[in-house]
């Protein structure tokens, strides 16, 4: 079987300091922007790769995504972190604007392991409602 992530669901408070976190910060592009400002769409996405974005629930639908699962308490909590891999220059480009915005970062971590083996360089920081992010390169 060959699979691959469609979308992770991130729960914020408010969506709207999310999507410009992620797309003026981290420098994502947004998904559905137009028509989430318009009250079109209930929330809007943040695209990582051609494949896979990240949506950005507001954590008040908590219970309505539960009753959809059918499981209460199974919907608003944080996963523990999620990576993003990306070339040498826009690690650093992150790092910058992370340093521009106030963020803090960890220190950098060497030869982390994941999907490509062993990352010369990786660091973790958090986006405004806590959730954690990894950044790393491979080059």
């Amino acid at each position: 079987m060959h699979a691959q992530i469609d979308h992770v669901v991130f729960w914020v408070e408010d969506q709207h300091r999310a999507l410009a976190f992620y797309e003026q910060v981290v420098g994502l592009t947004g998904v559905r922007t137009a028509e989430f400002r318009a009250d079109q769409v209930g929330f809007p996405s943040v695209r990582v790769g051609p494949e896979s974005i990240i949506d950005l629930m507001p954590r008040g639908a908590a219970p309505l995504i539960d009753s959809m699962f059918g499981g209460e308490g199974s919907a608003g909590h944080r996963v523990s972190h999620l990576c993003l891999a990306m070339p040498r220059a826009d690690y650093v480009a992150l790092r910058g604007r992370l340093t521009d915005a106030g963020v803090a970062m960890s220190t950098s971590i060497a030869n982390s392991w994941g999907a490509h083996g062993a990352a010369p360089e990786a660091f973790y920081f958090q986006d405004p409602d806590g959730n954690v992010l990894e950044a790393r390169t491979y080059e």
